[in-house]
């Protein structure tokens, strides 16, 4: 059963718990720092952006735009803002702001070279590893309020049912007006007391969620582990997604699919694809799974129906969804030129074509499609630097997705330890969400409370899949011995 990512609330210091994060990064070989050259060429970038190739002149002046962002608390990194707005005559415009990276970056440069070893931020319980310096991801480039910064803006105008009728994006100067989580916009917007433009994200939110229906799109609201502190120690909760939290990626969903559409419509682009799953081998494993873990899915009902509704905070819907990110495996990016768009080039859970472009500080490629979407709608041939990097692309991402997976999973398996070594030989109770193909004695099973997904194993009777039972924590250490459970 694939894991979920973990976030850290407090300090999270227990010894052996920062200990064992260490350890994984010198065994992952996580960079620990940025080079001096890279550093320095960053530094110079933050004090006079736009490098050579990349001239100031023709940015527009947006920063009367009332822009606003939401992000985790206390993210500083921070790719998006948005600003929404009724259109005369009925619909909405979508005004989305993306940092502008490549008005720091020079091509071929230190913090270019370090941005494609590196790929991609990578995520640990106790903080995180950059894709570019701090002095750019954290400062210069991000779109921290009440900063001067350059972006990418986007204008996506919608008709009234929320169906995308024009696109626009260009080069400008912006200006957040604001810093939101996703606590507080939920918390404004259920009072009532969000102003319009934050308002309309639900309004806006829900016509998308819509239009992921019709054309048969699903999202998984998968919930999250949460490591907070309580009373001298730590808890290891579930969070499942607030609304907030969908409504927000509509908007960036939206704009990952105007981004492949004016790419397809130019002729060069990459695009992120996932291929349509076996209804004979992928979904029937899940309706299986389903049944064990009691979960009802009649056969009228199709896979998006029934993923839409369910509730997550259900610990057995939990299980479930978490089992359901399996048919997302075999997303790849897929690079296209001189109009030979791929076929099929769709992303199945989108529905649609689809490309990755509203996180640049995070991810390399967003970068690079951030580029040829300004090229497109200019009617200009991309630039050089970002042609000839495209054909590599697809592989350098899949590196490091790759990397980023493994932190996700050996993060979560350092945090679980951690927080049970104390507990051994305690029983707790919990459901059967996984038995190992060829092998019914081993298996996977979910707890309630605190929030585990660990390895469980039978010393001789089969595991019954789907039934909660008591079982017996035998072993945990971060870093050393990964939570087992057995039948108690």
């Amino acid at each position: 059963m694939p894991r979920r990512q973990v976030h850290v609330t407090g300090t999270a210091e227990a010894a052996p718990l920062r200990a064992a994060l260490g350890a994984l990064r010198t065994a992952l070989g996580v960079p620990s720092g940025f080079p001096p050259d890279v550093l320095a060429e960053a530094e110079a970038a933050a004090r006079s952006p736009h490098p050579p190739g990349r001239p100031p002149d023709g940015r527009a002046d947006a920063t009367g735009l009332p822009l606003f962002t939401v992000d985790p608390p206390g993210s500083t990194d921070l790719d998006q803002a948005m600003h929404l707005e009724r259109r005369p005559g009925g619909g909405y415009r979508v005004h989305y702001a993306i940092a502008d990276v490549a008005a720091f970056v020079t091509p071929g440069g230190a913090v270019d070279a370090e941005a494609h070893r590196r790929v991609q931020t990578l995520y640990f319980p106790d903080g995180r590893v950059p894709l570019h310096p701090p002095v750019l991801s954290e400062g210069a480039a991000s779109l921290l309020p009440d900063r001067t910064v350059p972006a990418l803006l986007w204008r996506i105008d919608l008709d009234a049912h929320g169906r995308n009728v024009a696109t626009d994006v260009r080069r400008a100067l912006v200006r957040s007006r604001a810093r939101l989580d996703y606590a507080t916009v939920q918390r404004l917007i259920d009072t009532g007391t969000a102003e319009e433009p934050l308002a309309l994200l639900r309004e806006v939110g829900r016509l998308r969620e819509e239009q992921e229906v019709a054309r048969g799109g699903v999202s998984l609201p998968v919930p999250e582990q949460e490591v907070s502190e309580s009373d001298g120690g730590y808890l290891l909760e579930y969070r499942p997604p607030r609304p907030a939290d969908a409504w927000n990626a509509q908007i960036s969903l939206l704009t990952g699919m105007a981004a492949a559409d004016l790419m397809t419509a130019a002729g060069t682009g990459v695009l992120r694809t996932l291929p349509a799953p076996s209804t004979d081998g992928a979904v029937a494993r899940l309706r299986r799974s389903a049944e064990a873990l009691g979960v009802p899915w009649p056969h009228h009902v199709s896979y998006a129906a029934l993923v839409r509704g369910l509730d997550p905070a259900e610990p057995r819907n939990a299980a479930f969804l978490q089992d359901c990110t399996t048919l997302l495996r075999g997303a790849a990016y897929t690079v296209f030129t001189d109009g030979r768009v791929p076929s099929p080039a769709v992303h199945a859970a989108v529905a649609d074509e689809y490309t990755h472009c509203t996180a640049p500080l995070r991810r390399l490629v967003d970068r690079y499609a951030g580029e040829l979407c300004v090229a497109a709608v200019a009617g200009r041939e991309p630039p050089e630097w970002v042609r000839a990097a495209l054909p590599a692309l697809p592989d350098r991402m899949a590196e490091g997705a790759r990397l980023a997976n493994r932190v996700e999973r050996e993060s979560v398996d350092v945090v679980e330890a951690a927080l049970l070594m104390d507990r051994v030989g305690e029983v707790f109770t919990g459901t059967v969400v996984d038995v190992r193909d060829g092998d019914p004695r081993t298996g996977t099973v979910h707890l309630g409370a605190p929030a585990v997904v660990a390895r469980l194993e039978s010393p001789d009777a089969p595991l019954p899949l789907g039934e909660r039972i008591e079982v017996r924590l035998t072993r945990a250490y971060p870093g050393r011995e990964k939570a087992l459970f057995v039948p108690a």
